[in-house]
């Protein structure tokens, strides 16, 4: 049973096209309703608005990608039980529409961050780049955090500074932009609020935080199981904390913590390479090893790191994250289950004609057309490699019974 083949598509306004999609080779679609605000219950008549395009294109819609978690939820504040309610009610939509699997993060205010978004690499192909010094240069000089520069090695705010002294206004302007950026389509954060959580989510803290994770999943567990649901959380991008916030699935030990502090079948994990990979306290192979019996959906990407932990997003079979081994390890988990898992492949270098295209940032089409033809490739070379195998030690021990 091979793994389903998906496709992040952010909807009608999406500039990669299901038409897109299918010629890519894909035949499942990862998509969410964006346009309704955190918070509020998905009706299903929207839904079902959205699973009738995309069936109506061939497709099926596999996983819901993202339903956000309002920060109520997330710092447990007095409004807390009425977005709790709300999400309840949001997946028995999604499940009477037929929709399964879930994912979402609880990254505090801020969705995955980088510095730059177009790093010209020697192809002449641009991908996405997070520099901790540019990281510290926003933070120190215009975030203005107080006690930032405590926060960095003292290499780092060297550079920061160096940066900082040298850069223009629309340089700060430009990286500021970059760091504040939602999910495409969703709009940016501002200042003023970033700063506003930043108190609160002192006081609350890592191990607040992990427990307002843990009360989140107990709250919605019951119906998750009423329904078929499974929630799969997606791990921390980059994986440390920054800008004086905490972050909880940074590593094996968040990802086993969460799964083992509510230990029911329908709290899972989307497994990420990329965002575990830009860790160097990271190994993607061990840590699937370890949680893969609860890995309902994947994003596979890859990524190449420096010294000081920098990193772009690389080839999805050239860099740090050993895709052969995630991959290899994925194939044996899902030749377990009843149903097949999907992946996708996340993100993608802009390139070719997509360099002179409006696109959404990380999800230009032919960047990931190639990583999935890639990913597919890896797979079926794995499936047939295997299979291979348990010919040879079949005809092995018959001839040897022999």
């Amino acid at each position: 049973m091979p793994l389903i083949q998906s496709w992040r598509w952010y909807g009608p306004n999406d500039p990669v096209s299901l038409q897109d999609v299918k010629q890519a080779g894909a035949t499942g679609v990862v998509s969410a309703l964006h346009h309704i605000p955190h918070g509020e219950v998905w009706p299903v008549a929207e839904i079902q608005e959205r699973k009738n395009i995309i069936e109506a294109a061939g497709l099926q819609w596999v996983v819901v990608e993202s339903v956000p978690v309002h920060e109520a939820i997330k710092t447990r504040s007095a409004d807390c039980e009425v977005y709790l309610d709300n999400y309840r009610q949001t997946l028995r939509n999604l499940a009477a529409c037929g929709i399964s699997t879930v994912c979402y993060n609880f990254m505090p205010v801020l969705d995955w961050t980088r510095t730059n978004l177009a790093l010209e690499l020697s192809n002449g192909a641009k991908a996405l780049y997070f520099n901790w010094a540019d990281l510290a240069m926003f933070d120190m000089f215009i975030l203005k955090r107080e006690g930032a520069e405590n926060d960095y090695a003292a290499e780092i705010v060297a550079q920061a500074k160096e940066r900082h002294e040298k850069a223009t206004e629309e340089q700060l302007a430009a990286l500021s932009d970059i760091i504040l950026m939602g999910v495409p389509t969703e709009g940016s954060v501002m200042i003023p609020q970033l700063l506003q959580s930043i108190e609160i989510y002192k006081s609350i803290g890592h191990e607040g935080l992990r427990e307002n994770l843990a009360y989140f999943l107990e709250s919605i567990m019951d119906v998750c199981e009423e329904t078929g649901i499974n929630m799969t959380i997606h791990p921390d991008d980059p994986p440390y904390a920054i800008l004086g916030l905490p972050r909880v699935a940074s590593s094996k030990e968040d990802l086993l913590h969460i799964i083992n502090r509510v230990d029911r079948p329908a709290n899972g994990i989307c497994f990420c390479t990329g965002s575990l990979g830009a860790g160097g306290h990271n190994n993607p192979v061990e840590i699937i090893k370890a949680v893969g019996h609860r890995v309902y959906f994947a994003h596979l990407r890859n990524v190449l790191k420096d010294e000081q932990g920098n990193f772009y997003e690389s080839d999805h079979l050239a860099g740090d994250v050993d895709m052969y081994g995630v991959m290899k390890e994925l194939i044996a988990i899902n030749q377990q289950r009843e149903l097949p898992i999907p992946f996708r492949p996340d993100h993608g270098h802009q390139m070719l004609d997509d360099l002179v295209k409006t696109t959404n940032p990380g999800y230009s089409a032919i960047g990931r057309l190639r990583g999935l033809a890639e990913l597919r490739g890896l797979e079926m070379g794995i499936e047939k490699s295997l299979f291979n195998n348990d010919l040879h030690d079949q005809k092995h021990t018959f001839t040897g019974a022999r």
